[in-house]
């Protein structure tokens, strides 16, 4: 599917499903790695991932660009278009979009390295998933200094990740 192709889809659900024409540019996006779609505030574009398309076909496809519209719509409307919002929530159940996008195999889904961190004076250890700028901050505990003493591998299993 072309850019052109993936433009008068999303004009045809709009019309279809909303009621209300897409004025505006959709494209694929294929730097999209976790994420099905995104709809952009400013420009008011829609890029879709074409993995999903790939892994999942058409179906997968329209349930996503259905998401997608209903950030559109309501933005412009200027209603709730946040994830969060029952006016994002009421619209996507009555359109039957996707709440959440199926994830993409092989895709990097969380991070496999652990930081920790060590307060100079009170040996108080904070690990962390990301890495922090230890002249910004401090112990939470005394105010002492932080620094970093390892980085530890993940375990690529379940009982490893449910203490995090």
């Amino acid at each position: 599917m072309t850019n052109e192709e993936l433009q008068l889809l999303i004009k045809q659900i709009s019309i279809d499903c909303f009621g209300k024409p897409f004025r505006h540019r959709a494209v694929f996006n294929k730097r999209l790695r976790t994420t099905g779609g995104r709809y952009a505030l400013h420009s008011h574009t829609i890029e879709i991932n074409p993995k999903h398309m790939e892994h999942y076909g058409e179906n997968e496809l329209i349930s996503i660009i259905k998401h997608e519209l209903c950030h559109y719509h309501l933005h412009l409307e200027g209603r709730g278009y946040q994830h969060r919002d029952a006016d994002f929530k009421a619209l996507l159940q009555k359109v039957g979009g996707a709440r959440h996008c199926k994830s993409i195999p092989g895709a990097k889904q969380t991070s496999s390295i652990i930081h920790v961190y060590e307060c100079a004076s009170c040996r108080f250890q904070y690990p962390r998933r990301r890495r922090m700028n230890t002249e910004k901050y401090v112990c939470g505990k005394c105010r002492g200094v932080l620094k970093k003493i390892e980085e530890k591998k993940l375990q690529k299993s379940l009982t490893s990740l449910k203490g995090m």
